[in-house]
């Protein structure tokens, strides 16, 4: 389970929880220009754009969860079970994993029409990265300065969606969600309307003009929460309030430990939560033990490099002792 949203102040920013119940290795990592980009059934791309993501590295290959190109093209794989339909290798169309969705288009791509025109042409085709690693349903968020496209596999194809609330969440489809959404219009940041005609009602508290917001951890109601808080939130345009914004964004979403358990006992965590600059490629990033923001700039790398750096998160909590 995640959650994916889009925000901007004077730079655009994009930023996801990962949502998980079991860890895999992962890092904040930067796929330099000249790295050797392998695909299963096309050619290797040998000379793209930059990309800075989060991604567990397996056997050199950067398996990204989100990630971002020097040109501002953002990009995040959220979990879609019971929905994610991928299809046999089909002749007229590029072949792609899912896996390699993330690199393949944000490596060619500089924006949202760029990536648009790719995806006609692709198919999504089940090719798991090993037997290891089997394939995972997803969906996508993809975000540019302008607006947003969520992306489906689903069984009568591929799907290309407007997405005017620049949030993603997981099942159900994302037309369900905008359709949930419509369940929600009289929620507002402001004091509630009486309704009640000659009857003098007024609110006893702030923020009941809010009631009714969801505030449960499913997939459908983090999209509404997500979309809430987003389209309400208000920050000053510079760098460090707009960062702490979104992650406050995400933070009214995050899975706390023991709030979501799986059948087999085991408990969901918001692993990671990322923001990410995209104009700048800044890469900030919390993990659930630690709180501190960390933060990577892909461009105090040398993006012309062939081999790709790979930065260990930091895990431990910091805590600033003021005496």
């Amino acid at each position: 389970m995640c959650t994916a949203v889009a925000y901007t102040t004077r730079d655009r920013y994009f930023g996801r929880t990962l949502d998980v119940e079991r860890s895999y290795r992962k890092a904040v990592t930067v796929t330099p220009r000249k790295f050797k980009l392998p695909l299963r059934t096309l050619p290797p791309v040998e000379d793209h754009h930059a990309i800075i993501g989060m991604a567990t590295v397996e056997e050199g290959y950067p398996l990204y969860y989100d990630a971002v190109n020097e040109h501002g093209l953002a990009m995040a794989a959220l979990s879609f079970p019971q929905n994610a339909v991928y299809f046999p290798n089909h002749l007229s169309k590029l072949n792609l994993s899912p896996f390699e969705l993330i690199p393949y288009l944000l490596s060619c791509c500089r924006d949202l029409y760029e990536a648009r025109r790719a995806l006609e042409k692709i198919n999504v085709c089940s090719i798991a990265f090993s037997e290891k690693l089997p394939l995972t349903p997803l969906h996508w968020l993809i975000s540019h300065r302008h607006g947003c496209i969520t992306v489906e596999s689903v069984a009568d194809g591929l799907k290309i969606y407007e997405n005017p609330v620049e949030v993603l969440t997981n099942n159900p489809p994302f037309d369900y969600h905008m359709t949930h959404l419509r369940d929600h219009l009289n929620l507002t940041a402001g004091p509630p309307e009486n309704r009640f005609g000659a009857v003098d009602l007024t609110p006893y508290s702030l923020g009941m003009g809010a009631v009714g917001l969801p505030g449960d951890l499913s997939s459908s109601s983090r999209f509404v929460r997500a979309a809430f808080v987003k389209l309400n939130s208000l920050s000053e345009p510079d760098e460090a309030a707009s960062v702490s914004q979104l992650f406050h964004i995400l933070g009214s979403v995050a899975q706390p430990r023991g709030c979501t358990r799986l059948s087999d006992g085991r408990h969901e965590i918001t692993e990671y939560t990322c923001c990410i600059n995209t104009h700048r490629g800044i890469y900030y990033y919390t993990t659930y033990e630690n709180h501190c923001i960390s933060a990577l700039d892909m461009h105090k790398c040398d993006l012309d490099a062939t081999e790709l750096f790979v930065y260990p998160l930091a895990t431990s909590q910091i805590i600033n002792r003021q005496n």
